[in-house]
C-alpha cells in the first residue's frame, strides 16, 4: 500500500508546476477588469470607496488600484509572487468585508464567494510560490521565491 501511495504522489507531482502557472494566469486575468475599472475611473472609485465607509478612501483607491495593477503584471510573469499574493490577499479580505459580506455567500447575490476563491488561490501562491515556470525561479535560485 505504501508503494502504491508513493506512485500516486509521483503521478500527481508531474502537472504541479503547470497547475501553478494556470492559477497565476487565471488570477492575473481575473484582476484585469477590476483594476482597469478603478484606474480609468479613479474619482468615481474614491466616491464608491467613501460610500462603503472604507477608511481613507482616496489613499485606499490608489493603493488598491496599484496593488491590483502590479498583481496582474507580477502574477503573469511569476515575479515576486509570494509578496504580491500577500498584498492581493489583503485586497480580497477588504473586498469581502467592505463590499460583499452583507450580500451573503452566493455570487448570484454579489456575495463573497468569488473573492473567497481568489483569496484561497492567493494564499496557495503565497505558500508555495510561483512554480517552475516563473521569473522567480529564474532570478532567485536560492529557493526563497520558488
Amino acid at each position: 500500500m505504501k508503494n502504491f501511495m508513493s506512485e500516486v504522489a509521483v503521478l500527481f507531482s508531474y502537472p504541479k508546476n503547470l497547475i501553478i502557472l494556470v492559477i497565476r494566469l487565471i488570477l492575473a486575468y481575473g484582476f484585469a477588469t477590476p483594476a482597469l475599472l478603478k484606474i480609468n475611473n479613479l474619482e468615481d472609485t474614491v466616491t464608491w470607496f467613501d460610500s462603503m465607509s472604507i477608511p481613507l478612501p482616496f489613499l485606499s483607491t490608489y493603493l488598491v488600484s496599484s496593488i491590483e495593477t502590479m498583481g496582474i503584471i507580477f502574477l503573469f510573469l511569476g515575479l515576486f509572487t509570494r509578496y504580491i499574493s500577500l498584498l492581493l490577499s489583503c485586497v480580497m479580505i477588504g473586498a469581502i468585508f467592505f463590499v460583499h459580506i452583507d450580500n451573503g455567500f452566493s455570487v448570484a447575490d454579489n456575495g463573497f464567494e468569488i473573492p473567497l476563491y481568489y483569496l484561497l488561490f492567493l494564499v496557495f501562491l503565497a505558500s508555495f510560490g510561483a512554480g517552475k515556470y516563473s521569473l522567480d525561479r529564474v532570478l532567485f535560485k536560492d529557493g526563497l521565491h520558488d
